[in-house]
């Protein structure tokens, strides 16, 4: 008979903490949830306050006996299930299913899987917390109602098997919308002017680039009236007008969350976000090791960036150690205004396991994330880099030419890692010679370039979680399974990592748009979230928010799918010919 009886999600993160407990305490893992809405109905029951109909998951009923057989030999259960509202609610569910009074003492929560963090966990249980939970059940619920009331209308009206979502719908019209821009967009012709000069002391060459007229920025739109600047300046002498110098710092980015881990490990590491969020389950959750199963990260949902000082001790003895006093700095960073700061932001658990220590002991997959949380965490702690730059006016006649100059004096954090950006364009700069006020330059070339503008680039998964976030859509669990699921519905499609709307996507977004706009927008989804922020702090109750969108949105579905004709689409082709009548197949 178990002392203590500990259940988790998973059987690696229950092997990972075997080895923290002594005595008589049994771990097991429940294999994430154990009771659900049914699939096959919408599974709440308007008529009676929008009550869940939940169910145990079809093919876990000798798990869950296996559970209660455990958890009536032990003398305490423990709930160990992961810290954010899917673990509490998970948890809900366990004690509900093993009858554990919903005021027991039985909740723990821990960031990092680690022997101090475990134990200290263990020793100060706490309540079910039923504003977090039934945040969680609110998303739940409002989701189900959202996919399954017009689901059904696409079905009728466009295609058996197609889906709706409240989030997956918003993220389909991003990627439809940023399309049409693209198609509608006019280029505008632009010139630039650039004068190549020479010091006449050091005979170093450097390249400078038109400004305007007696200080004002002028911008040039098409050739003739860069040709009018080139015959002005026929015979003109290059004299400097103006030499600024001065030191720019470069602050290194803070640790990870959730969605600036998949954001970089998209770009450096080109994972999708889906293998990003599996290899970091796995990285939190345990990795055999030679000293044995090891939790190697802390939780890999948050949306924090806060460090615990202990982390903070542990880093500045590592880039002491590794690069010198100097390249240490203790930084703090400001959590978003929205977030909901849980936890700590994404770190290694044990600073003193180093990626190259360890590699052997890894798959790469694992071993190139660990490195990108591992150095995005030490570099976060690290001196600001150092830059002496220099601007140069030069004067020719009355136009002006600006050239910029950067020397990297000293690295700091960059020494270790830099972040990586999404079509951004790069500063001009140029070596500078040493010059002065007042020195006469020789003009080696002056030449005008052609150029168009163009539109904003189409998202890839990286840029659209970026854009979610920033508009306030969807969690830091709900990026990953939201685009898996648009792409794997077909509703868009990736090629070189650009995400493109497809017919059908199209077809389904202008459906939803023009029917469905009060609940396929931006600030309807983003609303949404921050009620389920306020019913997480016990500020709104969960059943009146289902209830003040329920009536309105009925209304909508009965009058949508009463009124909307079928919407025609052209089957989808391949470019594969069938043998017996030489047609394309369908996909």
């Amino acid at each position: 008979m178990a002392d203590k009886l500990i259940i988790v999600e998973s059987p690696a993160k229950a092997n990972t903490i075997k080895k923290f407990i002594g005595g008589k305490t049994k771990v097991v893992a429940s294999m994430g949830h154990i009771r659900d809405l049914p699939k096959s109905k919408l599974g709440i029951d308007i008529k009676h306050n929008f009550e869940p109909e939940y169910i145990n998951i079809r093919g876990k009923a000798g798990l869950i006996n296996e559970l209660k057989k455990e958890a009536k030999d032990a003398n305490t259960v423990i709930l160990a299930t992961d810290p954010d509202r899917e673990g509490e609610a998970i948890a809900w569910h366990l004690a509900y299913i093993l009858g554990i009074p919903e005021d027991s003492v039985c909740r723990v929560t821990f960031n990092e899987i680690t022997k101090e963090a475990v134990q200290t966990a263990i020793k100060k249980p706490r309540k079910i917390d039923m504003a977090l939970t039934d945040a969680q059940q609110a998303r739940r619920v409002l989701d189900r109602i959202v996919g399954y009331k017009m689901s059904p209308v696409l079905w009728k009206k466009v295609r058996k098997g197609l889906s709706a979502g409240r989030v997956q719908s918003v993220a389909v019209k991003l990627i439809v919308d940023r399309e049409e821009e693209i198609d509608n967009f006019v280029p505008e012709e632009y010139w630039n002017l650039y004068v190549t000069l020479q010091d006449k002391k050091s005979k170093k060459n450097f390249e400078a680039k038109f400004y305007g007229k007696d200080g004002k920025k002028i911008d040039l739109h098409n050739n003739k009236e860069v040709d009018k600047i080139i015959t002005d300046l026929q015979d003109a002498k290059y004299v400097v007008s103006e030499v600024k110098k001065s030191e720019k710092k470069r602050t290194p980015a803070p640790p990870f969350t959730t969605s600036t881990m998949q954001q970089e490990a998209s770009r450096k590491l080109g994972f999708t976000l889906k293998k990003t969020m599996s290899v970091a389950q796995m990285l939190y959750e345990g990795i055999k090791l030679d000293k044995g199963t090891v939790g190697l990260i802390t939780y890999m949902r948050t949306d924090s960036t806060r460090i615990s000082e202990e982390a903070r001790r542990a880093a500045k003895t590592e880039i002491e150690g590794t690069y010198g006093k100097e390249y240490y700095e203790n930084r703090y960073y400001k959590t978003s205004g929205d977030a909901q700061d849980a936890h700590e932001g994404i770190r290694p658990t044990y600073v003193s396991i180093k990626p190259e220590d360890i590699r052997g002991q890894l798959t790469p997959d694992q071993y190139k994330l660990y490195r990108l949380i591992y150095q995005r965490f030490l570099a976060s702690q690290m001196s600001a880099a150092v830059y002496d730059t220099s601007t140069v006016t030069i004067k020719a006649n009355d136009y002006d030419f600006k050239a910029n100059g950067q020397t990297l004096k000293f690295k700091g954090f960059m020494a270790l890692y830099v972040e990586g950006v999404d079509n951004e364009k790069a500063e001009e700069y140029t070596k500078i010679p040493e010059i002065k006020e007042k020195d006469e330059l020789k003009k080696i070339s002056l030449d005008g370039k052609q150029s168009f503008t163009e539109p904003l680039p189409r998202y890839t998964e990286a840029s659209l979680v970026k854009a979610l976030e920033e508009k306030g859509i969807g969690r830091p669990s709900t990026y990953s399974p939201t685009i898996t699921t648009i792409l794997e519905r077909r509703y868009i499609e990736k090629s070189q990592k650009q995400l493109f709307p497809t017919e059908l996507g199209k077809a389904v977004n202008k459906l939803l748009v023009e029917n469905f706009s009060d609940v396929v927008n931006e600030e309807f989804t983003a609303q949404m979230e921050t009620q389920f922020d306020e019913i997480a702090e016990g500020k709104e109750n969960w059943k009146n928010v289902i209830k003040d969108f329920y009536g309105p949105f009925e209304k909508t579905v009965q009058k949508v799918d009463k009124e909307l004709e079928h919407v025609k689409l052209e089957e989808e082709v391949s470019d594969v010919i069938c043998e017996k009548c030489r047609k394309k197949y369908g996909n």
